[in-house]
């Protein structure tokens, strides 16, 4: 050694803070170390500081280091413990076992008894098999295929066609290397083989997985649910809308000569009744009561002077009259291109609304609107039409129409006795009505008088 070379003290950088040397040490250095050459006192000092300076930097480096690790294991533990927490509920999945040999149940059994399962169905008889799936519902299936009276691939065909069994995972314990047989159980939804002796070390794993795939599926099927729910919800909301919207027109035109506006409820009531009556189906039936009760919605834009007049009308006001019709139709029926989009330039907040082409229930609507006054024999109004031109919700609306206005009273008349009511319409067959739409409201005339009495007008 180098008589003026100065002496190096090593030190591990993980005591740097806390390393406080005493006094004595520091004087025993001191006369240890012989004084360097003046030329040497500023080389020295750099020579006794770099290699400390050099591990503290290295020691913060390692600290930055282990920091970002930390970080980066803290959402790989969070995610580990949701893993840990979802095996945890795993393991009081039940598990079914089938296989005709008991020894083979009870080791199966053993292993996972061992692994923290403690929920089990067991089988020694496939017969038994499907009867215990469909009562049990199990979270898991381990299937033997060769079996006596039923094997195992008929219990898999049998799974697959039962809904609440389906989706239940299967997996197959067999001896046989065949295949066929492989390949016809995953066809009929097998999830996994396990190769009889049943090693426990593949056993566990893939019993794990399979009921964490499971589990995925039911959550899957919770929200589903909830998501449907949620639709149903909504849809009944917009269709309770939409009802009260199509109420509120039709009162809105009915008020103007009748206070309770009954008379659009009775109409869309007695329409239904004779739809069904002429074999229509559901939804086409609610739709016509919907539909049915903006029949006059066009009255809207018949003056006052006119609709409240206690006598006969004169030509001109029963031709002003007749438009209302017309009117109606232009109301209920959906716009046009022209006219969506003058009222998009507007009203962007409706654009989605108007992006709607049509609505069968407002087309519907429509031409009941405009056909209601139209007879069976062409001398009706606004077009003339005549027999089977005549749209078929426009000849059942009619025949409700007229029904209600000769049993209520108006501001010309008194309401006539029922039986007065049914003479009046029946000497309209084939004139004023379709005597098909004619004969099945007298067919149903109980139900149109329950409805009378149920939406009677104050």
């Amino acid at each position: 050694m180098n008589n003026h070379s100065p002496i190096l003290l090593e030190v591990d950088p993980a005591q740097i803070d806390n390393m406080a040397p005493s006094e004595d040490v520091v004087h025993r250095l001191q006369r240890q170390a012989p004084a360097p050459l003046k030329s040497e006192k500023r080389a020295a000092r750099k020579t006794d500081i770099e290699p400390m300076t050099n591990r503290v930097c290295e020691t913060l480096d390692i600290l930055q280091m282990v920091e970002a690790l930390e970080c980066q294991n803290g959402g790989l533990r969070r995610v580990d413990k949701e893993r840990n927490s979802l095996e945890v509920q795993n393991k009081s999945c039940r598990v079914m076992i089938v296989d005709d040999e008991e020894a083979n149940v009870m080791t199966v059994r053993q292993h996972l008894v061992r692994a923290g399962y403690e929920n089990f169905i067991v089988s020694t008889d496939a017969r038994q098999a499907m009867y215990l799936a469909t009562s049990e519902l199990p979270d898991l299936i381990l299937l033997d295929i060769k079996m006596p009276h039923v094997n195992g691939l008929e219990i898999l065909r049998a799974m697959s066609i039962d809904s609440n069994l389906r989706n239940i995972p299967v997996v197959i314990l067999t001896a046989a290397s065949d295949p066929k047989i492989k390949a016809a159980a995953l066809e009929m939804g097998a999830n996994d083989f396990l190769t009889k002796p049943v090693d426990p070390v593949e056993l566990i794993p893939r019993v794990r997985n399979a009921l964490m795939i499971k589990s995925h599926f039911d959550q899957f099927g919770k929200q589903k649910a909830q998501l449907e729910e949620t639709v149903r919800r909504r849809t009944l909301e917009l269709y309770q809308s939409r009802q009260q919207i199509i109420l509120s027109l039709a009162r809105a035109a009915e008020h103007r000569d009748n206070e309770t506006g009954n008379h659009v409820l009775r109409v869309g009531c007695y329409a239904s009744i004779i739809a069904r009556q002429l074999g229509w189906q559901t939804e086409a039936i609610e739709m016509i009561q919907q539909a049915a009760q903006l029949h006059d919605v066009g009255k809207i834009g018949v003056p006052d002077s006119i609709l409240f007049k206690p006598g006969k009308l004169d030509q001109h006001e029963y031709e002003i009259m007749q438009r209302h019709c017309s009117l109606g139709k232009i109301i209920i029926s959906p716009f046009d291109n022209r006219e969506s989009e003058l009222v998009r330039s507007h009203a962007r907040l409706g654009e989605s609304i108007l992006n709607v082409k049509n609505s069968p229930l407002m087309m519907m609507a429509a031409r009941i609107a405009q056909t209601h006054h139209e007879h069976w024999n062409g001398n009706g109004y606004p077009l003339g039409l005549a027999g089977s031109d005549i749209p078929v919700e426009g000849r059942i609306t009619a025949v409700a129409d007229v029904y209600d206005a000769l049993s209520s009273k108006r501001p010309y008349k008194d309401a006539f006795p029922r039986q007065k009511c049914f003479d009046i319409m029946a000497d309209l067959r084939e004139k004023q009505f379709d005597p098909d739409v004619l004969d099945a409201f007298f067919a149903c005339s109980a139900e149109i008088i329950e409805v009378q009495l149920s939406f009677m007008d104050e």
